[in-house]
This record gives C-alpha cells, structure tokens and sequence, in this order.
C-alpha cells in the first residue's frame, strides 16, 4: 500500500465527530452502518469517491 495515498476519516452525520474508520479513494461503500463512538449513534452511509451520503432509515412500527 502506498504510504503517499490520501486518506480522509470518516465523520459522524449526527454529530460531526471522527470516527473510527478511515476512507482512501478507492474506497466504495453500500449500506454500510456507521457507528459513532461519541454520540452511540448508528446510521447507514454510502460513500464513493470520499462522497459520504447518508440513508434514512424507514420508520419503525411501534408496538
């Protein structure tokens, strides 16, 4: 792996803090469901070309 390949981390959609995980340029991701250790929150993001694009959940049915 290169050492001169560009990384970006990955930030939370909710609360803008860095993740844990890490994206280079070839990266590609569906429906990937992204933690965020700050707020305990999860949401599920695309992400192609460091485009991160997050994806509503649909609504839960209360019981």
């Amino acid at each position: 792996m290169k050492e001169s390949a560009e990384k970006k981390w990955v930030l939370c959609p909710i609360c803008g803090a860095k993740t844990r995980l890490q994206l280079l340029p070839e990266t590609e991701l569906k429906a990937f469901p992204l933690f965020c250790p700050k707020c305990k929150s999860e949401c599920i993001i695309n992400v192609k070309n460091f485009i991160v694009e997050t994806k509503q959940p649909d609504a839960e049915t209360q019981c």
